[in-house]
């Protein structure tokens, strides 16, 4: 007998119909019994004898009922399965299985802050940040020099650093994004707005 696996697909062990991996031919032996007739790629093969009457499982569902006895190895196709009402029982999520998580020590964690609205961020970046157009250059040297010392430690926590620069001259506009940065990160230096120049 060939092997089931190979020719057919069964897409849940309580099917009572697999699907033809390929063209299954006249005589090949693939669930007890030598099929009777060629069976398209892709089509329906009873795994069992069903009888008249009796409901075609797919997915573990009904998905018809046979018009006709249907043996095991047959085509299960529109000429022997037809729509038909039935009972059925919409008890939701009853065989639901429970996550089986990975135990606290063993799950991949990353150092990260959480964010205002409840998403994670990181802060394996490390920002070079100016606070006057003049230290554009330096600040993009800065950044060269630790990615290239960083690629060389591949084990590091830090994946890089970026230079954040800004184009507005020997100061800042005395409001707006890059004041407040320039506010909230230099804390050593704290930059108050003194005729649009951040110091």
């Amino acid at each position: 007998m060939a092997s089931i696996e190979e020719h057919l697909i069964r897409l849940h062990p309580e099917d009572n119909v697999a699907l033809a991996r390929q063209l299954l031919t006249t005589g090949l032996n693939v669930t007890g019994t030598p099929l009777s007739a060629d069976i398209p790629a892709l089509h329906k093969v009873a795994l069992t004898d069903i009888p008249a009457g009796g409901r075609i499982i797919k997915y573990q569902q009904t998905i018809g009922i046979a018009s006709q006895a249907i043996k095991a190895g047959e085509h299960v196709h529109s000429h022997n399965c037809v729509v038909a009402s039935i009972s059925k029982d919409y008890d939701f999520c009853s065989v639901v299985k429970p996550t089986n998580y990975l135990p606290e020590s063993q799950r991949s964690t990353f150092q990260g802050y959480r964010r205002a609205n409840g998403k994670v961020g990181t802060r394996n970046y490390l920002g070079i940040l100016t606070s006057v157009n003049c230290s554009g250059t330096v600040a993009h040297q800065v950044a060269n020099k630790l990615n290239a010392a960083l690629s060389l430690q591949p084990e590091s926590s830090i994946d890089g650093a970026v230079a954040l620069v800004h184009g507005t001259g020997c100061g800042m506009r005395s409001s707006g994004d890059a004041l407040t940065i320039c506010s909230a990160y230099y804390v050593a230096m704290p930059c108050t707005p003194i005729s649009a120049v951040c110091c």
